[in-house]
């Protein structure tokens, strides 16, 4: 598979199937992805892959506790800022709206809304789930390091004809998802990634995200 093919066919996948990811592509997976570029050579990542019984006790505590906090534990940076300006709001608001559109589920019927994000939790039912940590001393240019670490992760992923959704909602249940992974505290949860194969039926897997196109966000100068 081309890079090219591995961008354009990625997307937040939302449904997986049960079949799990073998041991052997994971690992060739993590093995290249370790060649990610990072400032300074920091490597300023650490990994937990879990899968089979124990992500199911994971998610099964997170899913308890989500029933009583459905805001989270509060994670640990902000995730969004506080006031979105456009046209950050409204690519936001549409993501979303398009989302719960494909499930008929209305704006205003926040307890199937709730069901739904609860999915966030279940991975959207990967059989595998991947815990992305920084070191807590790590600063902005640092975090961009994480970030091109998981995209790389991803694109790999459809080299082997799996799917993938980072997920930055782990980050709000850091302390339960704590209480299984045991972390040192020096490390600060960033975000989850499902990975697996798609269920190709899966309504939410249809949603295709708009992207700006090519002028609104780059000027050209001598080129």
């Amino acid at each position: 598979m081309q890079v090219s093919e591995a961008v354009l066919s990625r997307i937040s996948c939302r449904g997986f199937r049960s079949e799990p990811v073998p041991g052997e592509v994971l690992r060739d997976i993590l093995k290249r992805a370790r060649h990610a570029p990072s400032g300074g050579n920091l490597q300023p990542w650490h990994l937990y892959a879990v899968a089979g019984e124990k992500l199911d006790g994971l998610e099964a505590d997170v899913l308890a506790r989500f029933a009583d906090h459905p805001h989270g534990e509060g994670s640990e940076y902000r995730i969004y800022p506080e006031h979105l300006k456009e046209p950050y709001r409204s690519r936001r608001f549409k993501c979303g709206e398009d989302l719960y559109a494909l499930l008929n589920i209305e704006r205003s019927d926040k307890a199937r809304r709730r069901i739904q994000f609860r999915e966030n939790f279940r991975f959207f039912g990967a059989p595998l789930g991947l815990f992305i940590y920084i070191d807590r001393q790590m600063q902005p240019g640092q975090w961009a390091d994480v970030g091109m670490f998981v995209q790389t992760i991803m694109l790999l992923a459809r080299e082997h004809g799996l799917h993938t959704c980072p997920q930055e909602a782990w980050a709000m249940f850091h302390e339960t998802v704590a209480r299984h992974l045991h972390p040192p505290p020096e490390l600060m949860l960033f975000c989850g990634v499902a990975m697996g194969y798609m269920e190709t039926d899966h309504p939410l897997n249809a949603v295709r995200t708009q992207r700006a196109p090519l002028e609104e966000f780059c000027t050209f100068i001598g080129t």
